[in-house]
This record gives structure tokens, sequence and C-alpha cells, in this order.
């Protein structure tokens, strides 16, 4: 291989793994933004309209859901043209669902069944329910369509 082309090859390189960590650091951002979002409307219908937080949960995690959704969809995972939203949305959907149905019950079975702190055991929660999301919604919910 010519020298050039290694130099290009290693520039190209590069500047991929530049863009996945940037995609990376906007998943973050964003999960963190939809979990503040979530958290202050849980906390605003039970403080302010004494809805059980039971039932004010699932209001948090809808709305948390719009800020993740966008977020990820013109953020983390943008691309050269938006994904169409007829594909993306339910796949999101179902990867959401999937992510707070799994933690909740994965959370459960180590309050259970481990020793574990919760506040450990919820740290190990997080982080898989995290790659997990990233991960699907990377190479599924969000996936370059190749052109026809």
């Amino acid at each position: 291989m010519a020298e050039g082309s290694r130099v290009r090859a290693l520039w190209a390189s590069g500047l991929a793994v530049w863009v996945r960590l940037q995609s990376l650091v906007i998943f973050a951002a964003v999960g963190v933004a939809a979990a503040a979002v979530h958290l202050a409307v849980v906390w605003a219908l039970v403080s302010q309209w004494s809805i059980p937080a039971l039932l004010a949960n699932p209001a948090g995690f809808f709305v948390a859901f719009w800020v993740s959704f966008f977020g990820h969809r013109h953020g983390s995972f943008k691309a050269d043209e938006p994904h169409p939203i007829r594909r993306a949305l339910p796949r999101f959907a179902l990867v959401a669902v999937t992510g707070f149905i799994g933690n909740e019950l994965l959370y459960a079975a180590l309050l259970a069944w481990t020793p574990l702190p919760y506040t450990v055991a919820l740290f190990i929660v997080i982080a898989i329910v995290a790659v997990a999301t990233y991960l699907s919604s990377r190479f599924w919910a969000f996936a370059v369509q190749p052109k026809q």
C-alpha cells in the first residue's frame, strides 16, 4: 500500500472513531436530559397535584420519551437525511418500552436475589439498559437504510 493510501486510511479510521465518540457523548447528554424531564414531571405531579408516584411515573416516562426520541433522532443518530418518522418512531418506542420494563425487572431481581445495596444494583441496571438501548437504537431503531 502506498504511503498516501495509508495516511488516508488512518485519517478515515480516526474520523470514524471521532464520529462514534461524538455519538456516544450526545447519546449520554440526551439520556440525562430525558431523565431530568422524567423526574421533573413526576415531581410536579406528585408534589403539586398529589398524584400517586406510581401513576405519575408513566406520565413522566411518556414526556421524557419525546425528549429522548427527538434528541436521538436529530442528535445521537443524526443522518444526512432525517430518519423516516414512520419507521423510527415505532421502533424507538419498542426500544424505550422494552428498556423501561427490562429496567424494572432486572432491578427487582437484583434487589430480591443479591446482597447488593439498592444504589449499586440501580447503577448496574442503568448501565446495562443504557448499553442495550444505545446498541438497539443505533443498529435498529435509527439504522440508516441503504439507498435504493
